[in-house]
């Protein structure tokens, strides 16, 4: 009889497990400010389709890696950098086994959408140096945020950061230079493809070479000790095919092979 009601008390206990797996919850996504129109689209589809909610944080990648590393409540994070996430692979700050490249883009020039479009017969160093005689160019932060390495690398490439540097308004993650340049505050900006499409007051003057600069990865991990069932799950979904559909619709590329 003992034994009978041991084994009862086993199969309660498992299935109240099973029950509380079911139930539920709440995943906290840390991810890259330009991220944030594809993923909360992206997020609400798997919402829909599992009951489960998503919390997220948004802003620059160096911001993130830092907040993670001292141990903020993140269950999953993306950045727009792979050195960030190395960072934080040494640190072991992260479940290094599910670290995945999900996402990659593409850098361009940009000018409010009033301003007048470009010369085609000018290329982009021609237009940079015509433009910023009088203003400034709005860039992430060049030394820290991703877009801003990545802007600041192709100038470089170009010749052009010397003569540049000094008016470069910089900000703390793309989406504010993206701003400042939507605002007419900046007549020029560096920013990711995906953002251009997210914001109708700016276009496109340039996009450049992706050989100028290193190549643009989002990767993505699970947050260390924050390796379950869920969140496996969302971290799948991010990557499948429907996520995909409409991240490249949001802007962004497959990520090399």
């Amino acid at each position: 009889m003992l034994k009978v009601i041991r084994n009862a008390l086993a199969g309660l206990l498992a299935l109240t497990a099973s029950l509380a797996s079911a139930e539920p919850q709440q995943i906290t996504v840390f991810a890259a400010a330009s991220l944030r129109d594809a993923l909360s689209e992206v997020g609400d589809a798997w919402q829909r389709e599992t009951g489960h909610t998503l919390r997220y944080s948004f802003a620059g990648s160096s911001t993130l890696a830092r907040q993670v590393e001292l141990g903020a409540p993140a269950d999953l994070v993306i950045l727009a950098n792979a050195a960030w996430m190395d960072h934080l692979d040494a640190r072991e700050a992260i479940e290094a086994e599910s670290r995945l490249s999900l996402l990659s883009n593409r850098m361009v020039l940009i000018a409010p959408a009033g301003a007048e479009t470009r010369d085609p017969e000018q290329d982009i160093s021609q237009t940079i140096r015509q433009r910023m005689e009088d203003g400034r160019m709005a860039m992430a932060l060049v030394d820290a945020v991703p877009a801003g390495i990545y802007g600041k690398a192709a100038l470089q490439s170009l010749g052009l950061w010397d003569a540049v540097a000094s008016k470069v308004a910089q900000t703390d993650n793309v989406r504010a230079a993206l701003a400042l340049v939507a605002l007419g505050e900046a007549p020029l900006g560096i920013v990711y493809a995906s953002d251009l499409l997210a914001e109708p007051r700016v276009q496109a003057l340039h996009t450049f070479d992706p050989e100028r600069h290193p190549a643009i990865l989002y990767p993505a991990a699970l947050v260390a000790g924050h390796d379950s069932p869920v969140t496996t799950e969302l971290l799948a979904y991010l990557n499948s095919p429907i996520a995909k559909e409409i991240f490249l619709r949001h802007g962004f590329a497959d990520p090399p092979q």
